[in-house]
């Protein structure tokens, strides 16, 4: 499902009391907005509720208004609400190492509209993918990592990231674990995307394993990051059914197909605002 481009996104969250879904469509009515998709969920678990609505505003439409009205209705729900304009295009940096399946993908979807956001630059701790951004016309920057001296190459990633105004950073097979300073500094708003092997094969060479094992599913997990090595809330996962003909090549072609499609699923979800934090796990609306 994608977004409209002529549509608002408003997104809530807020205790589960009674109440909130007529507190925001009624005033979505009231400001004379047309619902264009809507869907919403109460974790009971957690207490809380999540709403995400598209919708068309009508003639003469007030933004600043619209903002003043919401907040002062939503203030009796304790209600935390955004509002995404028509046609909002994220910037966004990507992060690379010597593969390129993810990146070339995501590039792609860009090109052809598919995901609507605004890649500004790519970074990497290789030269490999250089030729690939420039095509694109895309700054590329190649930070050589010291293992010695890792906080200094952060330090430039970051540069990067806060002078090109990126709001998202997309780990496309970034191999390399980023370090808790910059994980805080990135908390919800960088997607990583790695192999979902079942059982799970760590280091060098997972595929290779998974074929010595005899595995009959090869999967990946896209998340956002966080201080515990790959186990940020999940926002997407993909699976395919493998068996005993496929070699360690095949398993590696599918794992790149896979990873592929579910981290630009991922990030769909993120540019269109259908994720929200909940805890330690994701509400994708």
């Amino acid at each position: 499902m994608s977004r409209a481009p002529d549509t608002w996104i408003l997104t809530a969250d807020c205790p589960s009391v009674l109440g909130t879904v007529d507190a925001v469509t009624r005033y979505l009515f009231e400001q004379g907005c047309y619902v264009t998709e809507h869907h919403s969920f109460d974790d009971r678990l957690s207490g809380r509720f999540f709403i995400r609505v598209e919708f068309r505003q009508p003639d003469g439409f007030d933004e600043q208004g619209f903002r003043e009205g919401l907040a002062a209705r939503g203030e009796t729900f304790g209600m935390i609400f955004e509002l995404t304009a028509p046609n909002y295009r994220p910037k966004v940096v990507i992060m690379v190492s010597k593969a390129d399946h993810c990146l070339n993908d995501l590039l792609y979807r860009q090109r052809i509209g598919q995901l609507s956001m605004d890649v500004v630059a790519v970074v990497s701790n290789h030269p490999d993918l250089k030729p690939l951004a420039d095509w694109h016309q895309i700054p590329y920057h190649h930070f050589p990592l010291d293992p010695n001296d890792k906080p200094s190459q952060e330090r430039q990633v970051w540069q990067v990231i806060e002078a090109s105004g990126a709001e998202l950073v997309i780990l496309a097979r970034y191999m390399q674990v980023l370090s808790p300073e910059l994980c805080r500094k990135l908390d919800g708003k960088a997607i990583n995307i790695h192999h979902s092997l079942l059982p799970g094969f760590k280091g060098a060479k997972p595929y290779h394993q998974a074929y010595n094992k005899g595995v009959k599913l090869v999967g990946a997990t896209a998340h956002y990051i966080n201080n515990d090595l790959d186990e940020g809330p999940i926002i997407a996962q993909g699976v395919e059914v493998v068996d005993h003909s496929h070699y360690p090549e095949d398993l590696v072609a599918k794992g790149r197909d896979i990873e592929g499609l579910t981290l630009a699923r991922a990030v769909g979800y993120h540019i269109e605002r259908r994720v929200f934090l909940n805890a330690n796990r994701t509400v994708v609306l």
